[in-house]
């Protein structure tokens, strides 16, 4: 099974509304992540940040593999190849997203943010180079404008000058997703996106907690600063099952419908949602990231044109 539909002409050979579906897929997607980042800012006050990411994982495989459960009876989790997802999962996604908590240490969140912003890029080069994919010039310009506006979205004023391992812990977090994802489409074919997501997000775990282990090992203190009252367990289900486990299984199935590629121009307009939902909380709109989601949709448009 590939995961990009049409390798030759990208989405234009497939039927409107598979094409119509996948976008909307990715939106909710992102509409979802992007919920768990005003979440995460207020809990990161008083949790170290590697047992948050440890708890999000921990959560978000509790409520993925009931729905899997509930919808779909034992037989596919039984049936499932935990050992494939296992190392898929820890690799891509646990490492992953240690890695990305490490530039951000090593940098800031505004530089994370925009390097973040280059998942696009690297998801094209994933689909290229395994042949899923024959650039045209359409999807260039399209890559190009998810590329620009997802920096101006992300604000490039703000972009460290030393960037060094940050940047490279940053880069390579980027590549590890996308191969994750391109991977969990392509390996699990008779798995449906919840049960891709669940198998994948399982191997995340693990690497989680293994890493947790090992910081309390070597005497790094892991436990939040205060008690964990009910305010911080509606914060870290958000963050959890609505920012990593619904918004992984809808971008799964994006990605079985776009292909890696466009599925990932979505990301870019992330910045974008985060702004709507602190503007419902008494934040200021952003000119900056409203104009970068523009032409990061406008990339969206141009990439699948026929």
């Amino acid at each position: 099974m590939t995961t990009a539909p049409d390798p030759i002409g990208g989405t234009a050979g497939l039927p409107r509304a598979q094409v119509l579906g996948g976008n909307a897929l990715g939106v909710a997607s992102m509409v979802l992540w992007s919920a768990g980042f005003p979440a995460a800012e207020i809990l990161l006050a008083t949790w170290p940040p590697l047992t948050l990411i440890t708890a999000r994982f921990v959560l978000a495989l509790g409520l993925l593999i009931g729905l899997w459960l509930l919808l779909e009876g034992p037989g596919p989790l039984m049936r499932a190849r935990w050992g494939k997802g296992l190392r898929v999962g820890s690799i891509c996604f646990g490492l992953g997203a240690w890695l990305l908590l490490i530039a951000q240490d090593l940098t800031d969140p505004v530089t994370v943010a925009i390097i973040a912003s280059t998942c696009p890029l690297a998801a094209t080069i994933i689909e290229v180079a395994t042949g899923q994919r024959r650039l045209r010039a359409n999807f260039i310009l399209g890559l190009v404008f998810s590329l620009v506006g997802g920096i101006i979205a992300s604000g490039a004023g703000g972009l460290t000058a030393d960037l060094g391992l940050g940047a490279l812990a940053a880069v390579t977090s980027c590549f590890l997703f996308s191969w994750g994802s391109f991977e969990t489409v392509r390996d699990f074919p008779d798995l449906s996106a919840l049960g891709r997501s669940t198998v994948t997000l399982a191997g995340g775990g693990a690497m989680t907690v293994a890493l947790l282990a090992g910081a309390a090992i070597l005497g790094q203190d892991m436990t939040p600063a205060t008690a964990i009252d009910p305010a911080q367990l509606g914060l870290l289900a958000i963050y959890a099952m609505a920012g990593m486990a619904l918004s992984q299984v809808l971008f799964i199935a994006s990605v079985g419908r776009l292909g890696i590629a466009v599925a990932s121009f979505h990301i870019n307009i992330a910045p974008f949602y985060v702004m709507l939902i602190l503007l419902a909380l008494g934040s200021d709109w952003s000119w900056a990231q409203a104009i970068g989601a523009a032409i990061v949709g406008a990339g969206v448009i141009l990439s699948q044109r026929r």
